[in-house]
C-alpha cells in the first residue's frame, strides 16, 4: 500500500514484480500542455523515497535533471530536427545541419549530455582556433550548442547550459576592400562587357543586389516606366535531404527590409534592354528547347543560373583588369561605399540595401562613417572658427 503523501510531493508504489516506484511532477510539456513526471525505480521503499527527496529539493533550487541517458548528439539532432526545421529557412537549415554533422557531433555528440561540462566546450572551441577556423565561423558553433543546450534546460534535460560558462573566441571585424570608381569603370566593366550576363554585374555594382537576389529576378520584377526594380525572390541553393544533393530554389527575401523597391539607373535601364533583345535571340535560336521561366538572367536555354556561376565569372574578370582579388559580395561593399561617401543618409543606404536596421549598415561600413564624422568635426570647427573671429 503506498503511503499518503501532499500536493506536490510526488507518489511511492510498489510494483506487481516488488520493486518500488517514485513519481513527481516536474513540469509541463511546452509542446502539449500535459503535465510531466520523472519516474525512479528500487529495491526498497528507503531507496526511492531518497531519490524523490533529492529529485523535490533540486527541483526548488532549479537544479533538478530528469533522469536520461540521451547523448549531446542525440539531443542535438532532436533539436535540429523537430525544433528548428519547421522554424528555419532552407539555408538555415542547412547551416546548422552542416555544422552540426561535421564539427559538433563528431567532437562532442559522445559525451552523456548530462554529463557535458563547461571545460569541454572550451576546449573544443580551443581547438578549433587551432586549426584555422574563423571566430566568425565558431561563433555560429557556439549558437547552435548554446540554442539546443538551452532547449534541454527548459525540459529539465541538464542543469544548466554550460555553453553559457564558455568563451567562445572573440570577433575582431575585417575591413571590406572595395573597389574604387575609376577601378570599376575604366577596368572591371570593360573587362566584363563581352560576357553575355554584363548587365547582371552593371546592377550589382550599381544598385548593391545581393547574388541570389539578381540570380531570382524576374522581368516581371522591373517596372521600365518607373525606372525601378522590385525584389520579391532570391534563388538559392539549399540541400534536398531527402536524396541528399543541393538543388537551386526560389524563395521570399528574408526579412520585410529585404522585400524592397529600388531605383534603377539609366545605364542600367540600356544594359538590360540589351540584355532582353540579346535572350530574345536564343529563345528563337533554341526554339522548343528554351524553358522560358521568366528570368532575367539565366543560362543559354532559360534555366536557373548558379548564385556561384556570377562568383566565378566575376573573379575571372577581376583578373583580367589586374584588380585585387575580391569577392561578388564585395560590389555590394563597393556600393555602398560610394554612396555614403557621396554625402547619401545611412537611412537611405540602409533602405537600398535592404539591412534590418541602420546599426547593421553602419557597424559594416564604419570605416566611411568616421571619415563622414571626421567632415561634420570640420564643418562645425569651421563655423565655430568664424564665430570666433
Amino acid at each position: 500500500m503506498a503511503k499518503k503523501r501532499g500536493n506536490n510531493e510526488g507518489s511511492i508504489t510498489r510494483r506487481p514484480e516488488g520493486r518500488w516506484m517514485a513519481q513527481v511532477t516536474i513540469g509541463r510539456d511546452p509542446a502539449t500542455g500535459k503535465p510531466k513526471r520523472a519516474t525512479f525505480y528500487g529495491k526498497t521503499r528507503q531507496e526511492v523515497a531518497d531519490k524523490l527527496t533529492k529529485a523535490l529539493r533540486d527541483k526548488q533550487q532549479g537544479i533538478f535533471v530528469a533522469p536520461h541517458k540521451l547523448t549531446l548528439g542525440e539531443w542535438l539532432d532532436t533539436w535540429l530536427w523537430e525544433y528548428k526545421q519547421p522554424t528555419l529557412r532552407p539555408l538555415s537549415f542547412d547551416h546548422y545541419e552542416t555544422v552540426i554533422r561535421r564539427y559538433l557531433k563528431p567532437a562532442l555528440g559522445h559525451i552523456p549530455l548530462q554529463d557535458l561540462r563547461p571545460e569541454q566546450v572550451q576546449r573544443y572551441y580551443n581547438e578549433q582556433m587551432q586549426q584555422g577556423f574563423e571566430a566568425s565561423t565558431l561563433r555560429h558553433h557556439h549558437v547552435a550548442l548554446s540554442q539546443a543546450l538551452a532547449l534541454a534546460e527548459t525540459h529539465t534535460l541538464v542543469a544548466r547550459n554550460v555553453a553559457r560558462l564558455a568563451a567562445p573566441p572573440r570577433l575582431t571585424r575585417k575591413e571590406h576592400r572595395t573597389l574604387t570608381v575609376a577601378e570599376v569603370t575604366t577596368r572591371l566593366l570593360p573587362a566584363l562587357k563581352t560576357h553575355r550576363l554584363y548587365a547582371a554585374f552593371l546592377l550589382f555594382v550599381s544598385t548593391g543586389l545581393r547574388r541570389g537576389e539578381v540570380a531570382g529576378l524576374r522581368w516581371q520584377d522591373i517596372d521600365g516606366q518607373a525606372a525601378v526594380l522590385h525584389i520579391r525572390q532570391a534563388l538559392v541553393r539549399k540541400k534536398n535531404h531527402a536524396i541528399g544533393r543541393t538543388e537551386l530554389v526560389a524563395q521570399e527575401p528574408k526579412t520585410a527590409y529585404s522585400r524592397r523597391t529600388i531605383p534603377l539607373p539609366d545605364i542600367c535601364q540600356a544594359a538590360l534592354r540589351h540584355h532582353r533583345a540579346q535572350q530574345a535571340e536564343e529563345k528563337l535560336r533554341l526554339g522548343p528547347g528554351y524553358t522560358d521561366q521568366g528570368l532575367v538572367f539565366c543560362g543559354a536555354n532559360g534555366a536557373p543560373i548558379d548564385p556561384g556561376t556570377l562568383d566565378r565569372a566575376f573573379s575571372k574578370a577581376l583578373k583580367r583588369a589586374g584588380l585585387p582579388a575580391v569577392r561578388l559580395h564585395d560590389a555590394r561593399h563597393t556600393y555602398a561605399t560610394w554612396l555614403l561617401e557621396q554625402g547619401v543618409s545611412p537611412k537611405v543606404v540602409q533602405t537600398m540595401l535592404g539591412h534590418s536596421s541602420i546599426r547593421i549598415t553602419m557597424d559594416v561600413y564604419s570605416h566611411v562613417s568616421l571619415d563622414l564624422e571626421r567632415q561634420a568635426a570640420a564643418t562645425l570647427n569651421a563655423v565655430l572658427t568664424r564665430g570666433l573671429q
